[in-house]
């Protein structure tokens, strides 16, 4: 009977424009004036905003978005999940991402739908078996759970890989994460709206920043497009375009924006149920809950911001599927996109102080973003809040750059992934 009902509420709501169901959260005007300004309405931004109301009890914030809530990089990624990074300084940042993760949803009271469903990075030869051995060993150290399985354990998470000994790429083994898995983006940034909105944080969408107030050597406030609004403390989470604010306020990042694509096929059976990453094929793919695969691999090398995509890299990428799962060559792909990513030298993130006054960053995640959105936000609501680093984020500082401090996790982040 409630089934019935249900089915057919969506039913009748779906003819009358939704106009019967309660918004999720405020569509406020905004103030001329708030304590902190948070420029960026994905995943990060929501974080930020939330934890600033929820840990640190200020909640005369602005969340500032130029689109939609979700609209950009938190509605266009693959939803990986996972904490395997070689570095000590990665391991913990991304590790308590992880576990913020697996309280998210009693946290929010919101479904965030994780599926701790496990990653694997396959090795293709013994060489990369022995880096593979390595890197485990190190992830262990660090405290996480990582495990090196031979080609029978990974036949038995994924026995539709292709096995044969005279492919191009064979299978000698793989390190695995358990915690790893994915979980559903819309509702990540959804539950993070829903939850900043009830403790009173300001959501305003359609409103983009034109311009950063700088004042006396400190930021005061921006310009959008719905006026100016002013604040003593301004935090920057908007990932692709972090160099394009730093124009407006007079300052530089080690950054470059490309493309990262990534690709839904139509729905399937279930047939693969864990995370899979292959750097000689460059191709990742789960399964969604509805069964479309979703995969990707990496980036467009031509710097740009268009969210299109190009034809070599869709070659590139499913051409390494085709050959890591051979029976998916006959799926018809559902459709494809692209999300701008900001690339550091390094491949680590950029948390802290700008270097202009009362601004502050949450950048650089290049196509770490999605599994960092807990960490970020409450790395950069710490910083808001107390004016100094948390001993999480301080590694990350844009500072490492010019004392030689690098974290160089250009092959835990997958640049392929």
């Amino acid at each position: 009977m409630n089934k019935t009902y249900s089915a057919l509420n969506l039913f009748r709501e779906g003819l009358r424009g939704q106009r019967g169901w309660a918004p999720a959260w405020r569509s406020p005007k905004p103030k001329p004036a708030y304590d902190v300004i948070v420029i960026g309405g994905g995943g990060h931004g929501l974080a930020t905003a939330y934890y600033l109301a929820k840990v640190h009890g200020v909640r005369n914030v602005a969340v500032l978005e130029k689109g939609w809530i979700g609209g950009g990089n938190s509605g266009r990624n693959t939803t990986v999940v996972r904490s395997d990074y070689y570095y000590p300084e990665s391991a913990a940042l991304y590790d308590m991402s992880v576990r913020l993760y697996e309280g998210l949803s009693r946290e929010l009271n919101y479904n965030i739908m994780l599926s701790q469903r496990g990653m694997m990075i396959l090795a293709h030869s013994e060489a990369e078996m022995e880096i593979a051995a390595r890197q485990v060993n190190a992830m262990q150290i660090n405290g996480i759970d990582s495990q090196l399985l031979d080609t029978e354990g990974v036949r038995k998470l994924a026995p539709i890989l292709n096995f044969d000994r005279g492919a191009r790429y064979p299978i000698h083994g793989a390190m695995y994460q358990g915690r790893g898995g994915t979980a559903r983006h819309d509702a990540v940034v959804w539950g993070f709206a829903r939850g900043a909105d009830r403790l009173g944080v300001d959501i305003i969408q359609n409103c983009e920043v034109t311009d950063v107030i700088v004042e006396g050597g400190r930021v005061t406030g921006v310009a959008t497009t719905r006026g100016e609004i002013r604040a003593d403390r301004i935090g920057a989470a908007v990932a692709g375009h972090s160099s394009v604010l730093a124009h407006m306020a007079g300052y530089r990042l080690p950054i470059h924006s490309y493309a990262l694509q990534a690709f839904v096929s139509e729905p399937l059976k279930p047939v693969l149920d864990t995370v899979v990453l292959s750097p000689g094929h460059g191709t990742y793919v789960s399964q969604s809950d509805k069964g479309g695969l979703v995969f990707g691999g990496g980036l467009d090398r031509i710097p740009s911001y268009g969210q299109r995509g190009n034809l070599p890299v869709q070659e590139t990428v499913i051409g390494g599927l085709s050959e890591m799962v051979p029976m998916f060559s006959k799926v018809k792909l559902l459709r494809h996109w692209a999300g701008i990513v900001d690339v550091t030298p390094d491949s680590s993130p950029i948390i802290g102080p700008s270097g202009v006054e009362g601004l502050y960053l949450n950048c650089g995640w290049g196509t770490g973003g999605f599994k960092a959105i807990p960490v970020g936000g409450y790395m950069l609501a710490h910083i808001l809040a107390t004016g100094r680093h948390h001993d999480l984020s301080r590694p990350f500082d844009l500072s490492r750059f010019t004392r030689g401090r690098l974290i160089d996790e250009g092959a835990a982040s997958g640049i392929a992934h």
